[in-house]
């Protein structure tokens, strides 16, 4: 994982309430056990004709969603099932954050164990966000805050130990690894 402390990017928004997992990656793509390669697949049946082909209407298709790395849904973002391939998908795409005024608890935990920071608004500032896609915000993760242009920061709420792990680029495996001096000093001492 590649540490987060800050995220300065436009925004896609996909206002649609209710996107579960298999819209975000269909079940027909789970064959995997790596992330490479999802990205291509991330809302496949939204994003590709019967024929395979670009739907030009589809968001992520158009050239403002180029480079964005900050995906704003509606309500209810990544309810279904627990598949851990979504936030794969999203983050072989290129997203970073997705923000939302609610993300399944599933889903969330399963995105800040990789790496993708999950985010859940105020109505306010989501009203915000819906109303001006592609709007250049900031995301500040030492303060939990986001700014978005002319407003005053606001906060979210993360995690402390998420929070630690996705700063330092590192996944609980990865920090209980960290400690494996102290862990094995502990022992030592407990055979002694």
């Amino acid at each position: 994982m590649k540490p987060i402390t800050s995220i300065n990017s436009r925004t896609v928004v996909m206002p649609s309430t209710n996107i579960d997992t298999d819209q975000i990656i269909p079940g027909r793509f789970l064959t995997t056990t790596t992330k490479e390669g999802l990205g291509q697949q991330l809302f496949a049946d939204w994003r590709y004709d019967s024929s395979g082909a670009p739907r030009a209407d589809f968001i992520l298709n158009k050239p403002e969603a180029q480079g964005c790395r900050i995906l704003v849904a509606g309500r209810n973002l990544g309810c279904g099932s627990s598949r851990e391939h979504a936030p794969w998908a999203l983050l072989d795409y290129g997203f970073q954050a997705v923000i939302s005024t609610e993300i399944a608890d599933i889903f969330r935990n399963n995105s800040l164990k990789n790496g993708l920071l999950p985010i859940v608004v105020d109505a306010t500032t989501h009203a915000w966000l819906i109303a001006n896609p592609g709007a250049e915000i900031h995301i500040d993760l030492d303060t939990a805050t986001l700014s978005i242009p002319g407003q005053a920061p606001v906060g979210f709420p993360i995690d402390p130990f998420a929070r630690y792990c996705l700063m330092n680029g590192v996944d609980e495996l990865g920090f209980l690894l960290s400690k494996n001096a102290a862990i094995e000093a502990y022992e030592a001492r407990q055979v002694a």
